[in-house]
């Protein structure tokens, strides 16, 4: 054998296999799947976000957090079937909203109302105030809505934990036929 095009595994690592390895999400899927709430590591990095732009001059408030499939579904008709202009592309079970992993904010004005205005600059330091927050959300480990392309949504923040949403639901439906197979 050519020793030229021989390696050990020892010194694959530190290379590509690197670059190959799957990395374990740091939490468990099974507490994602039957979420009612926000998952705890949302809600406190959503109270330091919070914290955070205070510090900073910029008061905001999450206008919302978990939703259920139904309030989802709700949403999801806004614009469509009911009245209203089109906030989501995604009905429930679409949603990191749905498995506790989302937040949407507003910033406040100097009345302490919310507004939706991403060029406002309440803090009056030349920069807009809600792309400061989106900044400071992604120092925290969220993704921002803001920075999609297929669906711009500025007030959205989540935290996935590594987990796509088919990840989420493939999790929930194999969890789901368990239990089915369990009580029969």
């Amino acid at each position: 054998m050519n020793d030229r095009f021989f390696f050990t595994i020892d010194h694959a690592e530190g290379t590509l296999a690197d670059k190959y390895v799957v990395q374990e999400p740091e939490v468990p899927i099974e507490e994602v799947i039957y979420a009612e709430e926000l998952h705890p590591k949302v809600a406190d990095k959503t109270e330091t976000l919070i914290e955070q732009a205070a510090d900073n001059g910029i008061d905001i408030i999450i206008t919302d957090g978990f939703r259920s499939f139904e309030e989802q579904d709700e949403l999801y008709q806004q614009g469509r079937s009911s009245s209203g202009n089109i906030v989501t592309n995604v009905s429930g079970g679409e949603s990191f909203h749905n498995f506790g992993l989302a937040v949407d904010y507003a910033l406040l004005n100097s009345d302490g109302q919310p507004i939706w205005d991403i060029e406002y600059d309440g803090n009056q330091n030349g920069e807009s105030d809600w792309f400061e927050v989106a900044d400071m959300a992604k120092d925290l480990g969220f993704v921002w809505g803001g920075d999609w392309n297929h669906f711009v949504d500025y007030p959205h923040l989540e935290m996935t934990f590594g987990y796509s949403i088919r990840d989420i639901q493939r999790a929930l439906e194999q969890s789901e036929h368990q239990n089915e197979v369990t009580t029969q």
